[in-house]
């Protein structure tokens, strides 16, 4: 791959298949799934000038790694000094409303597969700043036992039976369209309001991209009616999870693709840190 005329231009070895462009500007994520593909290093730093995500897949063609360019806003430095300026107990305060969310767009696709949600809806009325009652693990547990309540041994776990490979490759999906947002709000992903992980370079993404997860829970359930085989991840499973960052989302009132969804909620966070705000902006599930 290479860059050309400000697009990205892919050219194949074998002369008789035919080589396509897409311009970059367009480009939101970019996910390497070949060992054999070579990029040069005018089309990379033009991918990092538009801050777009790339994620690379490993052998197995799951995803390994994730690039994103150092400074994706112009004022990066004030940004930065006050996302880690940032109160504890304004970090507490923004962990129950992304917990809040969360559980209400869980309840959401419960409802949606005609499940009883009454549970998760009244648990969400139940979390406390910092949630240190843990309301959000107690509405995880309800929340699988009923979404694959047709799949009796389902467990979700990062290296557990199918579908888990849908959802992680999804998440994998998510969190680098999360990412790609912070990066471009001026935040460092490192640094979340809740996870502290010392070995996650994406605390934060993992903290804001929660309420969004049932997006992708929603769209696994729909890829499984259709498709009955998913214990391996074809290029077809992959192809239709790659739809993520244009899924239809409802935020503030609005209908707005996943990805620009994402960037709001960046924003809105940005401004909670700056003192401008005390909210959070997510989507809500209908």
């Amino acid at each position: 791959m290479a860059k050309q005329n400000s697009q990205l231009k892919v050219s194949y070895p074998n002369e008789t298949t035919e080589g396509k462009s897409v311009p970059i500007e367009d480009i939101g994520i970019l996910i390497l799934d070949n060992s054999q593909i070579t990029l040069t290093q005018s089309l990379l730093l033009a991918l990092n000038q538009n801050n777009v995500a790339i994620l690379n897949c490993n052998q197995k063609h799951l995803p390994e790694a994730l690039m994103l360019p150092m400074t994706g806003h112009h004022t990066y430095t004030e940004k930065v000094k006050k996302q880690l300026k940032a109160s504890v107990p304004l970090k507490k305060n923004l962990w129950r409303q992304t917990v809040i969310s969360k559980i209400n767009n869980q309840a959401a696709v419960l409802y949606w597969i005609g499940a009883d949600a009454k549970r998760l809806t009244y648990l969400s009325r139940q979390v406390r700043s910092g949630d240190p009652d843990n309301v959000e693990g107690r509405a995880a547990f309800q929340y699988w036992s009923l979404l694959f309540d047709d799949t009796p041994k389902f467990k979700r776990h990062r290296f557990g039976d199918a579908p888990n490979n849908l959802l992680n490759y999804g998440y994998a999906i998510l969190r680098s369209v999360i990412a790609r947002s912070l990066v471009a709000s001026g935040m460092l992903p490192a640094m979340g309001i809740h996870h502290r992980n010392k070995y996650n370079p994406f605390c934060l993404a993992d903290d804001i991209m929660e309420p969004y997860r049932p997006y992708v829970d929603k769209l696994v359930m729909q890829i499984c009616e259709s498709i009955k085989d998913v214990e391996e991840l074809t290029m077809e499973l992959k192809r239709q999870l790659l739809s993520i960052p244009v899924l239809d989302v409802f935020i503030n009132g609005e209908k707005s693709p996943l990805m620009v969804a994402a960037g709001r909620t960046a924003a809105s966070l940005m401004q909670c840190f700056e003192g401008m705000n005390r909210k959070i902006l997510y989507p809500e599930m209908d």
